[in-house]
């Protein structure tokens, strides 16, 4: 792979910079890095590999030579740009949701579909996060005895609302420790010191949120199931980074706890944590930082016909967002 000329919109936030964390650990082959932002961040200088780099303000010759575009700037900021950064010669991996149910992109996770991405048209979208997290499990346990639906609640970090929610968590939990009461909540829409609360993104009219719909909807695109069936609650909890999800699967036919075991063992970007009795299981604590999803609590469904019940974790800014894009670009 010769070295690449690399972008990345939105440089300064939570996942761009992790973005810049991922391309140095995989030693991806940048040969220029521009580092792009509102201009409320121009000015700022970045470490990589040893180097301190500026950001500059997003604008009409920010793509000029780019090989490479690694965006995480929203939705809005996506679909002003990425077109834009495609037609100045570069391949935009973009991880909004501006694009990923558009027909013409491909939405992948590697160890997945990745032959998906020699579909791109310039434009190759990431998943949701915990659509990667949950698609990295679901994959293994359909290809060895088909999938037919998903029941999953998930237990989403702050860190998944961005870095100001982050922040928020941080300060809130400081506030109330220290007796000053829970803070006016601004980034989350509730308070999220010591609390829980069944909302992640806006809500549909059928009381459903628009999270949730992202992993009926990503999850039949990438497993490439039309009719699959998902039905999801998302949870926000008073956690820094991780997302957690409990799943309870019913498949075509029985899969025994010991062969799902094993199945998932070997299963790339995947790592068993299942010895309950040790209290061995997947914990945010333990998963922070790390490229792995971890999976648990492996146990016959009660329900779900050819049921299968487990609990999964796994960094949702690492391969939940930056790891999983920078394997897109190394594919690309």
């Amino acid at each position: 792979m010769s070295g690449k000329h690399v972008a990345i919109v939105g440089a300064t936030g939570a996942v761009g910079l992790e973005f810049l964390s991922v391309l140095e650990a995989r030693a991806f082959p940048v040969r220029s890095l521009r580092l792009l932002a509102s201009p409320r961040s121009a000015g700022q200088r970045l470490p990589f590999r040893g180097e301190s780099v500026p950001v500059e303000v997003l604008s009409s010759d920010s793509f000029r030579g780019i090989d490479v575009a690694l965006f995480s700037a929203g939705g809005t900021v996506a679909l002003e740009w990425a077109p834009k950064a495609v037609g100045a010669g570069a391949v935009v991996v973009d991880n909004s949701s501006a694009f990923r149910l558009h027909d013409d992109v491909p939405l992948v996770v590697p160890e997945v579909n990745p032959g998906m991405v020699a579909s791109h048209r310039g434009i190759v979208a990431n998943p949701n996060c915990s659509t990667i997290l949950l698609a990295l499990v679901l994959w293994p346990l359909h290809r060895a005895a088909g999938l037919r639906s998903c029941v999953v609640s998930t237990y989403q970090a702050a860190s998944g609302a961005g870095h100001s929610a982050m922040v928020e968590l941080r300060e809130s939990t400081a506030a109330v420790l220290a007796g000053k009461g829970q803070p006016i909540p601004n980034a989350l829409p509730q308070p999220i010191a010591f609390n829980v609360f069944p909302q992640v993104d806006v809500f549909r009219p059928d009381g459903y949120t628009k999270e949730e719909d992202k992993l009926l909807l990503e999850m039949r695109k990438i497993l490439g199931l039309p009719s699959l069936r998902v039905d999801a609650t998302c949870v926000r909890v008073p956690v820094e980074r991780c997302h957690s999800e409990s799943v309870a699967v019913e498949l075509e036919r029985a899969l025994g706890v010991v062969e799902a075991r094993v199945l998932l063992a070997s299963a790339p970007g995947v790592e068993v944590v299942d010895d309950p009795l040790t209290r061995q299981y997947p914990m945010p604590i333990a998963q922070a930082g790390r490229d792995a999803v971890a999976v648990g609590r492996l146990r016959a469904g009660r329900v779900l016909a050819n049921g299968l019940t487990f609990w999964l974790v796994g960094d949702q800014l690492r391969k939940g967002a930056a790891l999983n894009a920078v394997q897109i670009a190394e594919l690309v």
